[in-house]
């Protein structure tokens, strides 16, 4: 990405080995993040240009010395981030702050929208799911790529939220992760799920994927309309899958008290209230952030190889890598709810 607007596909030398503990990996699917959007909207033009693309699944083609869990020709899911799987943290459970983890795109470290991937820490990184990449029909690749990032990144939300069966869930925001999280939600045994959102196509699935209730209206209107469709009492989990102070406003304004929070929308300000008003005075919890994506694969995996769930249902549009530009295009202008890449 050169700036707002300018995605480009260049040739780029081939990643090699650079550590003992990496992998490369021969992407086969990958895809646009919500959060790529946000530099298409408003990064400044630069000569050089930034590497994009977090999610992935392929096949690896090297391993380093030290790399004993895959070996080349394993199909392999890779999280957003990369991780040793060992540190402090990671045993926490919080593998994005891993003490020698780090993001796709960033150093020397190339993108997932990409032929080629060096990853680092690649024992503690890639997951072979349990099925060969040639027995694998395009809806479980789909399914699959979600554990990259975007259904998990949902869980993570209803997670850190304690939803939980007899519980009210609001879900705020109707993209891929917010449907993200209403199945989430779902998955946990929520009894009843409030979905903020105002795309009738989005919403229509948002109800196929477990949603109970759509709320249209934005702002007071729609914390009004929560609250009515509450008897008054509000949400115990408020999950704000935006990013934007206006979704986090309405988040506070519907969770009810003792209720939590959970944000796992990129947010797009520093400052949010947390005064009596917003947090304090409720006795609410705010949770969320990053998602660590890697703690929950191995629980997930078998719902999504059974077919009990179908995360893979966000994906409405498939583009080449050379195309690439066009699915930026289009979920920026709400054309495609979630691009898929085919490399």
């Amino acid at each position: 990405m050169h700036g707002a607007g300018d995605v480009r596909v260049e040739d780029v030398p081939d990643p090699t080995i650079l550590q003992p503990t990496d992998a490369v990996v021969r992407v086969v699917r990958a895809c646009v993040c919500g959060s790529d959007l946000h530099p298409y909207r408003s990064m400044a033009a630069a000569a050089h240009g930034s590497a994009m693309g977090h999610e992935f699944l392929g096949v690896v083609e090297a391993v380093g010395a030290s790399v004993v869990t895959v070996m080349p020709g394993d199909f392999v899911i890779s999280p957003f981030a990369y991780q040793d799987n060992t540190c402090a943290f990671c045993r926490d459970g919080f593998q994005t702050s891993c003490v020698h983890g780090g993001f796709y795109g960033h150093g020397d470290v190339g993108g997932g929208q990409a032929e080629l991937v060096r990853v680092p820490q690649a024992d503690g990184t890639l997951v072979q799911p349990g099925i060969a990449l040639a027995d694998a029909d395009e809806a479980m690749l789909a399914s699959l790529l979600t554990l990259s990032d975007v259904f998990l990144t949902g869980h993570h939300a209803a997670h850190m939220g304690g939803v939980a069966p007899g519980r009210t869930v609001t879900v705020i925001g109707d993209g891929a992760v917010g449907l993200s999280a209403v199945l989430a939600s779902k998955r946990l045994g929520a009894e009843r799920i409030i979905l903020m959102g105002r795309h009738t196509s989005r919403t229509d699935l948002g109800v196929e994927l477990g949603a109970t209730d759509v709320v249209p209206e934005r702002g007071a209107e729609g914390v009004e309309r929560v609250l009515d469709l509450t008897g008054g009492e509000g949400s115990h989990v408020v999950l704000e899958a935006v990013g934007h102070m206006p979704a986090y406003e309405q988040a506070y304004g519907v969770v009810r008290p003792g209720g939590s929070i959970s944000r796992v929308g990129v947010p797009q300000y520093e400052d949010a209230p947390v005064g009596f008003g917003s947090l304090f005075g409720k006795n609410v919890v705010l949770s969320g952030g990053p998602a660590p994506v890697r703690a929950y694969i191995e629980d997930v995996l078998p719902d999504v190889l059974s077919g009990r769930i179908n995360p893979g249902r966000v994906f409405d549009r498939t583009v080449a890598l050379d195309d690439i530009a066009a699915g930026y295009q289009a979920m920026d202008a709400r054309e495609a709810l979630k691009v898929m890449v085919v490399i």
